[in-house]
């Protein structure tokens, strides 16, 4: 009989606590700063389509240097590279916080706050290349292999659950404080990030390649994802589904004008997926997600385009408040499965560049998605738009089940019994 499993042994190890508090807030303040953004970008505009062109203005930056951001983290060391994002990002706050104060920009014109609202975003995704493989690959020197798979589901679970959480907050935030205390709240959970991060000694840098002509470094990273097929298949399953799936981005335009519901009924539903990611984070340390995880990846997935369907078909709020809740759930369980696969099968040496590659796939895929939604949006209509993603996600999920059916019988559990 084999001993039954600690949920909590990661947890155990005291640098990954204040881990995982640096990640909670770190999310928690990226999250609601992109939706309070949005908040006011929609209220100087009144156009869906400039809720898209906020997540491009993000996700260009992003995506263009992340290969170059990762191959830099892997020939540096990981807590002093993120802790030099951190300041930056903390700067980019307090610059929105000056844009969206009333006193500074009354005699500014509307459009030259919007541009600029649109600048600071743009440089926070050149900042962002460089947080999402800094953060991979200190998890994985921060823990010991064998715990991987328990630090991977509490280290995906806090991210899901500051992902979804921070909006709501925001949401409810915009309505008691307005939008610049609440961004002043986002300044104060960075600082909040950078404080645990300081409390995790510097680590060593595993690359024997150091100083490696980067275009050979970024090669031998593309070849590793591309040759790796359960790699590559988690990361591309997400990127399309989200891509499509990426509703939440017209929030928004649902609460204000379609439900009807105001600031406070926006933020009951940017707080639904909060509330079934925390259920996720609840069961996933307990229940075998990495047995036949294939299966239940692509089962996740295609639950999450049908609760996306629902919502953009639903007029009744409860029930857009129920498929926003599932979708919480359903998305939850594919981030912890996905980010389990990336730490148990990319090498230590790399995984600043896999974890880029993965930015690329996964990581701007909801600004992709958002500006996917809003370009939609302006062609169909809201609803249609809505509808039309989530159908898309079916067809992405039904596809990969198609076409991959080794990546379908992956048991991460059996994987992890021969290393």
């Amino acid at each position: 009989m084999k001993p039954k499993k600690d949920p909590f042994s990661s947890l155990r190890i005291k640098e990954f606590r204040w881990f995982i508090l640096m990640r909670l807030t770190l999310v928690l303040a990226w999250s609601m700063q992109f939706v309070l953004v949005e908040w006011e970008v929609y209220n100087i505009t009144r156009d869906p389509f400039s809720l898209g062109l906020i997540g491009l203005m993000e996700v260009i930056p992003a995506v263009s240097m992340a290969l170059f951001a990762g191959h830099i983290v892997d020939q540096n060391e990981k807590r002093g590279l993120l802790l030099k994002c951190l300041l930056a990002l903390a700067s980019i706050s307090s610059m929105l916080c000056l844009l969206v104060y009333s006193e500074f920009t009354e005699h500014l014109d509307e459009k030259m706050v919007l541009w600029a609202i649109y600048g600071l975003v743009f440089l926070g995704g050149f900042v962002r290349a460089f947080i999402i493989p800094s953060v991979f690959s200190l998890l994985g020197l921060i823990v010991p292999k064998k715990e991987y798979p328990n630090a991977a589901t509490w280290s995906s679970s806090t991210w899901q659950i500051s992902a979804v959480f921070g909006p709501a907050v925001a949401g409810f935030a915009i309505g008691w404080i307005g939008v610049f205390w609440s961004l002043t709240f986002v300044v104060f959970s960075i600082l909040m990030a950078i404080i645990a991060l300081l409390q995790i000694e510097r680590k060593p840098i595993l690359n024997q390649k150091l100083g490696e002509p980067m275009m050979k470094s970024l090669k031998e990273g593309l070849n590793f994802v591309f040759t790796h097929k359960t790699v590559l298949n988690a990361m591309a399953l997400d990127m399309f589904a989200v891509l499509f799936g990426g509703a939440v981005a017209l929030l928004p335009v649902y609460a204000q004008d379609i439900l009807k519901v105001g600031s406070q009924g926006f933020g009951i539903l940017r707080a639904a997926p909060a509330v079934g990611s925390l259920l996720t984070m609840l069961i996933a340390t307990s229940l075998p997600l990495q047995r036949q995880a294939g299966k239940k990846l692509l089962t996740a997935v295609f639950g999450f385009g049908i609760c996306i369907i629902v919502f953009g078909l639903s007029t009744n709020f409860w029930l857009s408040v129920l498929a926003l809740f599932l979708s919480g759930i359903t998305d939850g369980i594919s981030v912890v499965i996905r980010q389990t696969i990336l730490q148990i099968y990319t090498p230590d040496h790399m995984r600043g560049r896999v974890s880029s590659v993965n930015s690329i796939f996964v990581g701007s895929s909801n600004e992709l998605g958002a500006f996917e939604s809003g370009f939609t949006s302006k062609l169909m209509g809201v609803v249609n738009a809505v509808v039309f993603g989530g159908i898309m996600t079916l067809v992405v999920v039904t596809g990969t089940a198609i076409v991959s059916p080794k990546f379908r019988e992956l048991d991460i559990e059996k994987d992890m019994e021969s290393l």
